[in-house]
């Protein structure tokens, strides 16, 4: 959801449907090979044919399309699949051909979605709430799930902190679409570091927040066009809010500062949580929480030092390198501490 030009095919077929056409949604629902787009990818088609979106770089576009058009007149929906040849995928940007399923869903006909069920979607994602669109592809059952309801257990939690559409390992006939909250980071401390990092976070599509109470550090003139509060860490972290699209990166080696943030972040379900230091530092932080009252599995959701351990040196070398671990944890939750 990090593109909000892109990214609104719910909202633009509800608008279609509110206009008195027919709307379609089709989406990405399985991947094989060099596929143009990643699964989870829409287009929205119009009973006029009008489009928004992309389930392919352009070379089955128009074949879905035909296959919408149909869908709206016959209610049925359909799961097609495609393969894209060398030639195809090289004049769409590609080295090699690869292989696409498509779910196609006319909406409020037939076996599709009804309006209010995809209402709802396009409800959640206007209030920024990570939620699941899943559709069982033998049944058509349906549901739009909260990112906490769930249903399909730890398979969905991880889909959604991964935001990985796909089907459910456990039962393929479940298709869960991924509707994910945009990812936000908070990163604690005006230092040398945060400058390349707020930069990369904001390139990477992280709505991004720097907390120092140091108004001397942490100041326009450092840090342009972006978003500051000298509030303390705790305070600030309540105000912006801590959850599962949430990472936290504390980088000032003070105490003072770094534990009131590594605390919030312990109490919250953020997916990554990284401090600043050497292993020295680290070990005086583990006994700190440790009398505090934190367990062992709580501190070692901890990533210290920070920062995949790619050998960085300088600020902008130690900024990629905690970029690195954030999107891993992101991307393979199942790799992350105690797991």
């Amino acid at each position: 959801m990090s593109d909000p030009d892109f990214d609104k095919m719910p909202e633009t077929a509800l608008g279609w449907i509110d206009a008195g056409k027919g709307a379609a949604l089709a989406t990405v629902i399985r991947t094989w090979g060099s596929a143009p787009r990643p699964v989870g990818s829409q287009l929205a088609i119009s009973s006029e044919a009008e489009l928004a979106g992309s389930v392919s770089g352009g070379c089955v576009e128009s074949a879905v399309v035909a296959e919408a058009l149909e869908a709206l007149e016959d209610g049925q929906c359909r799961i097609l699949t495609y393969g894209v040849s060398d030639d195809e995928a090289f004049a769409v940007g590609l080295a090699c051909g690869g292989e696409i399923r498509i779910l196609v869903e006319p909406i409020g006909r037939g076996q599709g979605p009804s309006r209010d069920l995809v209402a709802d979607l396009a409800a959640r994602r206007a209030k920024r709430e990570s939620c699941v669109y899943a559709v069982n592809l033998d049944s058509w059952e349906r549901h739009v799930l909260a990112a906490d309801d769930l249903k399909f257990g730890q398979a969905q939690a991880d889909a959604v902190t991964a935001d990985r559409s796909g089907p459910l390992a456990e039962d393929e006939s479940w298709f869960l679409g991924i509707h994910a909250a945009p990812l936000r980071m908070a990163v604690v401390g005006a230092v040398h570091i945060a400058q390349p990092l707020m930069r990369m976070a904001a390139l990477a599509g992280y709505d991004t927040i720097l907390i120092d109470p140091r108004e001397a550090f942490a100041t326009p003139a450092r840090f342009p066009d972006q978003r500051l509060t000298h509030d303390w860490p705790d305070r600030a972290l309540a105000d912006f809010g801590l959850d599962r699209r949430t990472a936290v990166v504390t980088l000032t080696h003070d105490p003072k500062i770094d534990d009131p943030a590594i605390i919030s972040a312990l109490g919250s379900g953020v997916f990554y949580l990284g401090s600043l230091g050497s292993k020295k530092t680290h070990a005086k932080r583990v006994a700190r929480l440790t009398e505090a009252g934190f367990t062992d599995a709580d501190i070692a959701r901890i990533h210290a030092p920070v920062g995949a351990d790619i050998g960085a040196r300088s600020p902008a070398e130690i900024a990629i390198s905690i970029m690195a671990q954030i999107t891993e944890r992101l991307r393979r939750p199942e790799r992350g501490p105690g797991r």
